[in-house]
């Protein structure tokens, strides 16, 4: 059996028009007029994200370095790896780097590129950077004014058991699980490289 060839149609919307309905400190929304590939006429409604950082710090004993912290929009506390957005121009991986020694401490020794993920391609523009850390070195975190979080380790199967459960629902932990699981079998590589040290703040 052959895999299924992937469509080609063009089914680009173009943008036609539209306004700006918030603009924050962080986040934008806008609501833009498109032209459909029938040529028909729709609006869409969408969040600018300036992008994020998400890391995988692997301890040598095999447990991953993780967080819970309070979600306001959601209302309850989550099971999270370490992760942040972009400043402008950042490069990603000093990003990744910066926010695992604000928040958790930690520097590395090596580094590896995982890949990125679209959290919610409907409504928002954010693409969020997967990276992996390991010969990690302890230390004192830095947090933010305002931030409040616990940082705590666990195994690979308690976060895929937690997954399971619901205890852990962050749908970028959530695709983290997929790379770790992965990773650790040996069924995916990882092309590691030695990074200069972080810089904290901003």
């Amino acid at each position: 059996m052959t895999d299924p060839a992937v469509p080609t149609r063009d089914l680009t919307e173009h943008r036609t028009g539209g306004q700006t309905l918030f603009e924050g400190s962080f986040l934008k929304a806008y609501r833009d007029n498109v032209r459909l590939p029938d040529g028909s006429h729709a609006t869409r409604e969408y969040v600018a994200h300036p992008g994020a950082v998400v890391v995988v710090p692997l301890l040598d004993d095999g447990r991953v370095v993780v967080e819970r912290q309070f979600r306001y929009p959601v209302g309850r506390h989550m099971i999270e790896f370490p992760a942040g957005k972009l400043d402008v121009g950042e490069d990603p991986l000093l990003c990744g780097q910066r926010e695992l020694l604000e928040e958790t401490g930690y520097t590395a020794r090596e580094w590896a590129r995982a890949g990125a993920m679209h959290l919610a391609i409907a409504y928002s523009t954010e693409v969020l950077h997967i990276y992996f850390a390991r010969g990690l070195q302890a230390g004192q975190h830095q947090l933010d004014e305002g931030e409040f979080l616990d940082v705590f380790t666990a195994t690979p199967a308690q976060l895929l058991e937690w997954s399971r459960t619901g205890e852990l629902t962050d749908a970028k932990s959530l695709t983290c699980m997929v790379w770790l699981q992965n990773v650790v079998s040996g069924a995916w590589s990882l092309d590691w490289q030695a990074a200069p040290p972080p810089t904290a703040g901003r």
